[in-house]
């Protein structure tokens, strides 16, 4: 058994190649071989979203506090909030982030396949986010 104690894991900036706008990302858990698991706190500020991207084997997201925007490749916008549970499937093309006025924290979580996680595209134009 292992407890990742709260504060025990430093914060860092979402990086400008995946994201637009201030984003932080809050290290949860990384489960240790064999399982593939891991997870992240991710608060976006207001109009903060990810770039297109997309998981081989899928991807959970929590909304824990806020307003946010999810949008799969050729789909509607999607409003989420606290207490909506995002089911993404294998390889399907996504972006998520904060709604224009409000910030949105999820949790996300992600399986890793040949130790990679996420296939990064390019990042979501402002028209793309307000459509």
């Amino acid at each position: 058994m292992k407890i990742e104690r709260n504060g025990s894991q430093p914060s860092g900036k979402g990086s400008s190649e995946y994201f637009t706008g201030a984003v932080r990302v809050d290290p949860l858990f990384d489960a240790p071989e064999p399982a593939r698991v891991f997870g992240a706190n991710v608060t976006f500020e207001p109009g903060a979203r990810t770039a297109w991207h997309a998981h081989a084997l899928g991807q959970t997201l929590i909304v824990t506090a806020g307003c946010g925007r999810v949008r799969q490749w050729g789909g509607p916008i999607e409003e989420i909030r606290p207490g909506d549970v995002v089911s993404i499937a294998p390889s399907e093309k996504h972006w998520h982030g904060a709604a224009p006025t409000t910030a949105m924290t999820h949790i996300a979580i992600v399986e890793k396949l040949d130790d990679k996680s996420s296939d990064w595209m390019e990042h979501v134009s402002d028209e793309q986010y307000r459509a």
